[in-house]
């Protein structure tokens, strides 16, 4: 009697189990879902658009980092401070909030473009989700093409299979960005080799004198430090370094 009790015990939890594993995947199925309009356009059930959005959150600070300016400029600060011969300062929070709002400063006429096109009209429900989705990549392509070398481009296709296009706006995402990075390091590293050479100078000529002096045992770098701080500021080197980077993007030419 207690086996057979069991027995129904244990065939009514599963029967129970298999029922809610059911009902859930139907609930999420039916929540999950693409529609298609009578216009023809599709659009995303709310719950997969929230989905969507909290998976986006995750991919925020790569996309800040990798698909705007971000890159150039914080590679340019940090060989600057290296060629100072500094290591923390600045310190990496004042470098990393110094790019960020410059970061800011230059992606502000693309994130306008965005918003008109694609976020404003998606907020007064004349885009689906899909519709502003495809339209907001549009001023970011365009912005991620300008910066970008042919040269890269045509690498990161050819890896791609992609043989040929008839314009570079017809590439997919998944070839622009990772050639956007290439070129951006690229010329973060030319304006980076621009910056060092006074600063190499500097150095050369006061390791030449202390040798000359027979000072061997004091450090060159300690001796050059006041002389580079002091050439940086009469220069004016952080007006020029920041204009530098911005009118490299097309800022206020």
């Amino acid at each position: 009697m207690k086996k057979l009790a069991l027995t129904l015990f244990v065939l009514v939890c599963v029967l129970a189990f298999s029922f809610g594993v059911h009902a859930a995947e139907d609930l999420s199925l039916s929540a999950l879902t693409l529609t298609t309009n009578p216009d023809g356009s599709q659009e995303y059930s709310v719950t997969l658009q929230i989905l969507i959005f909290m998976t986006a959150l995750s991919f925020i600070p790569a996309a800040i980092i990798m698909m705007t300016s971000f890159t150039r400029i914080v590679v340019v600060m940090a060989i600057l401070r290296q060629a100072f011969g500094l290591q923390q300062t600045p310190s990496n929070q004042v470098i990393i909030g110094l790019t960020l709002f410059l970061t800011l400063f230059i992606m502000t006429p693309v994130y306008n473009q965005v918003n008109e096109t694609a976020i404003q009209p998606y907020l007064a429900d004349q885009l689906t989700s899909v519709e502003a989705i495809d339209r907001g990549k549009i001023p970011l392509r365009a912005f991620m093409l300008e910066q970008t070398r042919i040269k890269d481009l045509d690498t990161l296709s050819a890896m791609a299979g992609i043989e040929s296009v008839d314009k570079p706006t017809d590439l997919p995402m998944t070839v622009i960005i990772p050639a956007f990075i290439i070129s951006e390091l690229k010329t973060a590293f030319q304006i980076g080799f621009i910056l060092f050479i006074p600063f190499l100078i500097i150095d050369l000529v006061v390791a030449s004198i202390l040798m000359a002096m027979g000072m061997m045992m004091l450090s060159p770098m300690i001796v050059s430090l006041p002389f580079k701080l002091m050439l940086f500021v009469l220069v004016d080197g952080w007006n020029l370094v920041i204009g530098t980077i911005a009118r490299s993007y097309g800022m206020g030419s």
